[in-house]
């Protein structure tokens, strides 16, 4: 995913005959993607106007969009990234990051030792993860975004700073990491 492009929302599957699709929004106000201007697919080469949207629940809407009036339609942008340029959103707040921003950033114990790389940022209901995977290869370490696991986050150095955990268990092994 470029930089200079943010995921704000996803398609999800057709919502009856008419064209209607449904949209999860991950933006912050979830209901303001309906009013964003520039929305695209992943390449660009697709552009999107949200006519309506209805709120299903918490981040989740049935959408009208412009120029798709059948069910077929509909059912071709399932799993369809929507994004928006960098320049059209706002500037982060202080303690608040787009996930663009922190992939590709180099995570690093305290003591400044490399752990790897943020690969990506992940979310399953229960709070962001990031995913890092390390430098030689292997399995990727997963860790909590919070603020007591992930303490500095230095986008203009690169870095984000970790606290590991003394236990990280993978697969059926339990890995303890020794100070």
């Amino acid at each position: 995913m470029p930089k200079d492009r943010i995921l704000v929302g996803q398609f999800g599957a057709a919502h009856g005959v008419k064209g209607e699709v449904r949209l999860k929004s991950f933006t912050q106000d979830p209901a303001a993607i309906g009013s964003y201007k520039g929305l695209a697919d992943a390449g660009g080469t697709r552009r999107f106007e949200i006519e309506s949207l209805r709120l299903l629940k918490d981040d989740l809407f049935v959408a009208r969009v412009k120029g798709i009036a059948t069910r077929t339609a509909a059912e071709a942008l399932t799993n369809v990234g929507i994004f928006i340029a960098r320049t059209a959103l706002p500037p982060a707040d202080e303690d608040e990051f787009y996930h663009a921003d922190l992939i590709g950033l180099t995570a690093q114990t305290e003591s400044g030792e490399a752990v790897g790389t943020v690969s990506a940022v992940l979310n399953f209901g229960g709070g962001d993860i990031l995913e890092i995977a390390p430098p030689e290869g292997g399995e990727s370490v997963l860790l909590p975004f919070t603020k007591e696991v992930v303490p500095v986050i230095d986008i203009a150095a690169g870095i984000v700073r970790v606290a590991l955990p003394n236990e990280v268990e993978a697969g059926e092994e339990k890995i303890v990491i020794q100070d």
